[in-house]
């Protein structure tokens, strides 16, 4: 079992959960976080964390898209150990449904944590 960073975190990038993370399996992109899944040790600290519930275990439904997606940009974003500022709209788009699609950028994150 891994994590996952799902669709709730595109362009709210919150990032509550990096700095509970013992391992620092998060990789940022411009909009959106992952999870490398071969990194996670599986603990579920970072799930709670998130306002926006978009940490699932993958075991949970149906996830596969995401696991996919969690490695492939964990192979190229920059790690990221530090909470840094999330974007100042994010609030905006908590509660928007189905924004990867239009929204997701597969652009690698400029360390907000900085």
């Amino acid at each position: 079992m891994t994590y996952v960073v799902t669709e709730p975190c595109v362009k709210c990038k919150y990032m509550d959960c990096i700095e509970v993370c013992p391992v620092d399996c998060f990789y940022e992109g411009e909009n959106f976080l992952v999870i490398n899944p071969e990194e996670c040790i599986d603990c579920g600290v970072c799930e709670p964390e998130c306002p926006v519930e978009a940490i699932l275990p993958d075991t949970e439904g149906d996830l596969s898209k995401w696991v996919e997606i969690n490695q492939k940009y964990a192979n190229t974003w920059p790690n990221i150990t530090r909470k840094g500022e999330p974007p100042t709209d994010a609030d905006d788009w908590a509660e928007v449904k189905d924004k990867f699609e239009e929204h997701f950028s597969p652009n690698p994150g400029t360390d907000s944590s900085g």
